[in-house]
Parts: structure tokens; C-alpha cells; sequence
């Protein structure tokens, strides 16, 4: 027991006076560029990563933008179509004071009117979906 105690007081001597000793200019420059070499590696695989990272989440941004763009559009499609529905009431009601032939010119006109503004929506819709 005496003799590990005293090697384990022997070493801690000698570990102490060797952490003390200067390193020779040609190990420090050694050492010096081993850790300029690792830490550019390191930079350059972070940038590397960072660039893919940013790109991912740059994907999913445009992912989510295209979404909302589709949304919007067919919202659009919608309000359009409620427009159009609303005016087709409100002339087919106006046409029910009229008599024969212009009644059924009126509501005829309004169904039209009704038909191109859904087609003018749904290609509206379609264009600005991506």
C-alpha cells in the first residue's frame, strides 16, 4: 500500500513539473496549425450544414406560400361565384315585373350574365393557382 501510495505521489510530481515545461516553437506552431486546420474544418462543415438548413426551411417557406396562394385563389373562385349568384337574384327579381317575352329575356340574360361570371372565376382561380 506504502509502495502504490508512494508511486502515485512520484507521478503526481513528475505530471506536475512536465505541465510547467515550455513546448518547443516548432511543436507550438505544430499544434498551432493542427488547430487553425480543425477549427476551418469545423466552420466549413457548419456553413455547410447552416446552407442546408437555411434551404429546407427556404423549401417548406415556398411550400406554405404555394399553399396559401391555392387558398386564396379558390377563396377568390368562391367570393366570385357568391357575386355572380347575388346578381343573378337580384335580376331575375327585377325581371318578374315584366311581362311574356322580356321576362324571359331578362332571366335568360341573367343566367348568362350568372354562367360567364362563374367561367370568368374559375379561370381566374385556375391562373393563379401555382
Amino acid at each position: 500500500m506504502r509502495i502504490l501510495l508512494a508511486s502515485a505521489i512520484a507521478l503526481t510530481v513528475v505530471m506536475a513539473a512536465g505541465c510547467e515545461k515550455p513546448k518547443s516553437p516548432d511543436a507550438v506552431a505544430r499544434d498551432v496549425a493542427a488547430a487553425e486546420q480543425k477549427a476551418s474544418t469545423e466552420v466549413a462543415n457548419s456553413e455547410k450544414e447552416a446552407s442546408k438548413d437555411i434551404g429546407n426551411a427556404a423549401d417548406k417557406v415556398g411550400d406554405k406560400l404555394t399553399d396559401l396562394n391555392n387558398v386564396a385563389a379558390k377563396d377568390a373562385e368562391k367570393v366570385a361565384v357568391a357575386e355572380a349568384e347575388g346578381d343573378r337574384k337580384v335580376a331575375l327579381a327585377k325581371c318578374s315585373a315584366l311581362a311574356g317575352g322580356a321576362q324571359k329575356k331578362g332571366k335568360d340574360e341573367a343566367d348568362a350574365e350568372y354562367t360567364a361570371a362563374k367561367a370568368n372565376a374559375k379561370a381566374d382561380a385556375v391562373s393563379a393557382k401555382q
